[in-house]
């Protein structure tokens, strides 16, 4: 029994050591330590999501979306899209190298009750001690990959939509540089789109580099515009 505590202290050690570390600003909101910068818009973040996100990437243009996302976090943007599709087949794919613990991601969503999010509850610690964490519900699959997207293998010409997610090029300009972005775009399959909250000009010449053409798009409150780059 003692051995059994042992192991499951050591496995809680390992994940706090490898979580990213963050401070509680409201009940639905962290603060990265590491990027100094929150994980959601503080103008209302779920109605930010479902515009940049789920509307920007069209998804629901899609009989099965197959999603690509940068920069899980709090997971908001999956929970968005999994609301949207209300049941309907949905493939997605994301990457985080800074994951939180499961604990947290729990504090920030208390009501969620989709079954594929109380799996992933139950499942993540062990998962990022893992790398990857696979769920599937029906004809709704989750696929997290526990690494930096800048340095992994990205599926090519397969994802209708693109979120870039990350933290903001100023914090996190590793996920905003021109290779990158190239990237990406060969992520898409003809006709998907790559969207992201931000609207700065280096990423907007980047997308259009890679060879997508770049709308800007007005935001909600506290967003002014926000980039939508459709691959023909």
């Amino acid at each position: 029994m003692k051995v059994g505590v042992n192991v499951r202290a050591t496995v809680q050690a390992t994940v706090q050591a490898t979580v990213q570390a963050t401070v509680q600003l409201d009940p639905h909101n962290l603060l990265s330590v590491r990027f100094s910068e929150r994980y959601g818009s503080h103008y209302g973040a779920a109605q930010q999501s479902r515009r940049v996100f789920v509307e920007g990437g069209g998804v629901l243009r899609h009989d099965s979306p197959r999603v690509l996302e940068v920069g899980f976090g709090l997971g908001l943007n999956w929970r968005t899209t999994l609301e949207a599709l209300d049941g309907d087949a949905l493939d997605y794919h994301a990457y985080e190298a800074y994951p939180l613990s499961a604990a947290e991601l729990a504090g920030v969503a208390p009501g969620e009750r989709h079954p594929l999010w109380l799996a992933l509850l139950d499942g993540w610690d062990a998962a990022v001690m893992a790398g990857h964490l696979d769920l599937a519900h029906g004809a709704q699959r989750l696929r997290i990959d526990f690494i930096d997207a800048t340095t992994a293998p990205l599926p090519r010409v397969w994802a209708h939509a693109v979120y870039l997610d990350g933290f903001s090029p100023a914090r996190n300009p590793e996920l905003w540089t021109p290779d990158f972005l190239a990237r990406l775009a060969s992520s898409l399959a003809p006709g998907g789109r790559l969207a992201t909250y931000s609207a700065a000009g280096h990423v907007r010449r980047g997308l259009m580099a890679a060879g997508l053409t770049v709308e800007r798009c007005h935001g909600l409150v506290g967003k002014r515009e926000f980039l939508v780059a459709h691959k023909q």
